[in-house]
């Protein structure tokens, strides 16, 4: 494995920090729930309806797989009865407004012409 100390490495290995990095994105309901969270700690029903069309079991693979790379953390309260909320840690901010935002800017300046060349290509498949 060759790495370089400027980018994380020269090739995309399993243990690639980039590859890490771009992993985060590959789950399509990973990102939309990070930037629910984005807004402030959420109790599990009222994540899923602001996120609106993600199935009970995808909101769990989703807070699992953040939870397990250290970007969201279950918040539980002794109470009656027991609540728990979902939030950021401090990784999970840097995430949010790091890469997450400057996508999402990215989008908002460039959307349109995204739009626009996957309808030529699916134009010229049909």
């Amino acid at each position: 494995m060759s790495r370089d100390t400027d980018s994380g490495c020269l090739e995309f290995v399993a243990d690639c920090r980039l590859r890490m990095a771009t992993d985060l994105f590959t789950h399509v309901w990973d990102p939309v729930v990070l930037a629910a969270l984005a807004a402030g700690p959420r109790r599990r029903r009222a994540l899923r309806a602001m996120i609106g069309g993600i199935s009970d079991k995808a909101l769990t693979e989703a807070l699992h797989r953040l939870d397990s790379s250290g970007l969201t953390e279950r918040l539980w309260y002794a109470q009656s009865p027991p609540r728990v909320d979902y939030a950021l840690t401090p990784l999970g901010r840097t995430f949010a407004d790091g890469p997450m935002r400057a996508l999402a800017d990215w989008v908002t300046r460039h959307g349109d012409e995204l739009v626009e060349a996957q309808q030529r290509v699916r134009s010229t498949y049909t």
